[in-house]
């Protein structure tokens, strides 16, 4: 029987009311298991409706203390509920259960600081500026925010958002990706449970509709987002001409560097689980290794000879190391870039195009691909292809290397692999990227530090989480004071300019 998810509205279930409804599918099977409520701009409306009424019904002026009790409360229910998590992970996005396990505690890293969040956000007293004059700085929540997450990671993403909103005053409107829509609902659930008032956290399912009812709403004062590039930067020049702050992170190319003197056997390691981890459907996987020529052709070899070996199967196996792809259209459009390399001059060392697997054929399957000697200008290249699929590009030296890296249009995360630390030191000030990896393929922050990516990978000012999400979720205000003693006389009237000495 097919499940129907609805939106959480207000703190509790809300049956959509638009007619419109989408289809989930296991990735593992292809049957549609569920379906999703798509809502109206009015069913966003009351969402946006609920968290201005919960906001003004005390959160935003509520203690910190109390904030920080529902975030303590609601660790301990992700943490004891992880497993139910990852499995509504594995059923609608078909990755492993050990990564969706691995989403899950990335995530709660961020609520981990968002129950921190009484030191960041002390603020500021300067005494005695001026006579009987102190200056005070201060940072008080926006109000109504909203985020909208992508289906890679239908957990760790809107965590890397709703905790720190709330704790530091704001309530929130999520708009979960619609093809796997179920762990959202559960977080709020939880939420709840926790101790979250009602209309604080509210979470509404849709489309292009609901998404840009949200960056058309006058009471949403900002908007984050993770996706692709071309959709961050509508929704950075949408939301920005309406009034928002806006923080969007875009998609990714992400390039590692293999220098002559690496360990060769640990950089093979490194690629494969970077390139292929979660079938390739990753913001900061590695996508693109660029190989010094003089060791290219061992590192090839040693990158095949691994990924042949990798388990693909239904993320319920605990045998399984690669699930599926997320839907059989963004399959067929992976498969194509491998099908296509061979004509724009690029080597197909392996071709997963044609992989399945037995019991579960008609499953999103695509088996790992790595394509040698790619040039800058084909379109495996170019594009961010979000599947398993790597390809290896080839550079004379350092500077040509770092010369093709920092021409691509993307700047998300990169990393190098050498032994020498002059020369990885030299690329971490060089190489224009927000997230750098030494030996690290993956550089992912950890929650107390920022993650974003330059160039047209991230639209706006702040990046997610760490410092960055604390000030993207407030706003600052500064406060002169004077009190003057009371046996001081008037000073009487001066229309010169202030000082403050």
């Amino acid at each position: 029987m097919t499940k129907t998810v609805n939106h959480w509205i207000a703190g509790r279930t809300v049956e959509g009311t638009s007619g419109n409804w989408g289809p989930v599918t296991d990735p593992a099977t292809g049957a549609v298991t569920t379906r999703v409520a798509l809502a109206s701009a009015e069913e966003v409306g009351a969402a946006v409706a609920a968290a201005k009424e919960a906001y003004a019904a005390g959160w935003g002026t509520s203690s910190l203390a109390r904030r920080t009790a529902v975030l303590f409360r609601y660790r301990a229910l992700l943490d004891a509920r992880r497993d139910e998590i990852a499995a509504l992970i594995t059923a609608e996005h078909g990755k492993v259960h050990s990564d969706a396990l691995g989403e899950v505690a990335r995530g709660l890293e961020i609520v981990e600081l968002a129950c921190g969040i009484t030191t960041q956000l002390k603020g500021e007293l300067s005494t005695e500026v001026a006579g009987r004059v102190d200056v005070s700085s201060i940072r008080q929540p926006l109000g109504v925010v909203a985020g909208i997450t992508p289906f890679n990671f239908p957990a760790m993403v809107p965590m890397w958002m709703f905790p720190l909103a709330i704790a530091c005053g704001n309530t929130f409107v999520l708009k979960p990706s619609e093809k796997d829509p179920s762990a959202a609902n559960l977080l709020a659930e939880l939420a709840a449970e926790a101790g979250l008032p009602d209309g604080v956290l509210n979470v509404v399912h849709g489309d292009k509709v609901a998404v840009d009812a949200l960056l058309a709403h006058p009471d949403v004062a900002a908007v984050s987002f993770v996706g692709s590039t071309p959709i961050a930067r509508h929704i950075h020049t949408t939301a920005s001409a309406n009034g928002k702050r806006v923080q969007a992170l875009g998609g990714a190319k992400n390039h590692m560097l293999v220098l002559p003197d690496a360990d060769l056997d640990a950089a093979a390691d490194a690629a494969v689980s970077a390139a292929y981890g979660s079938a390739g459907e990753r913001c900061m996987a590695i996508s693109a290794v660029v190989a010094l020529e003089s060791i290219a052709d061992e590192l090839v070899e040693k990158i095949r000879e691994r990924a042949e070996k990798i388990v693909i199967g239904p993320g319920t196996d605990p045998a399984s190391e690669m699930g599926p792809l997320i839907t059989r259209a963004h399959r067929d459009r992976v498969a194509s870039y491998v099908t296509g390399a061979a004509a724009q001059g690029a080597e197909v060392v392996l071709d997963g195009t044609g992989h399945t697997v037995p019991g579960h054929e008609d499953g999103h399957w695509i088996g790992l691909s790595l394509l040698d000697r790619v040039s800058t200008d084909s379109d495996a290249y170019r594009d961010e292809i979000f599947g398993p699929v790597l390809c290896v590009l080839r550079a004379e030296s350092y500077d040509e290397a770092l010369a093709l890296i920092n021409a691509s249009p993307y700047g998300n995360g990169t990393a190098i692999f050498t032994r020498d630390g002059g020369a990885a030191r030299r690329f971490q000030l060089e190489v224009q990227a927000g997230m750098v990896g030494v030996n690290v393929p993956i550089p992912v922050p950890v929650g107390y530090h920022s993650f974003g990516g330059w160039k047209d990978s991230l639209f706006g000012d702040h990046h997610i989480y760490g410092n960055d999400g604390v000030h993207f979720y407030t706003r600052g205000k500064v406060v002169t004071t004077r009190w003057p003693d009371p046996s001081e006389p008037h000073a009487g009237v001066d229309l010169g300019f202030p000082r403050n000495h």
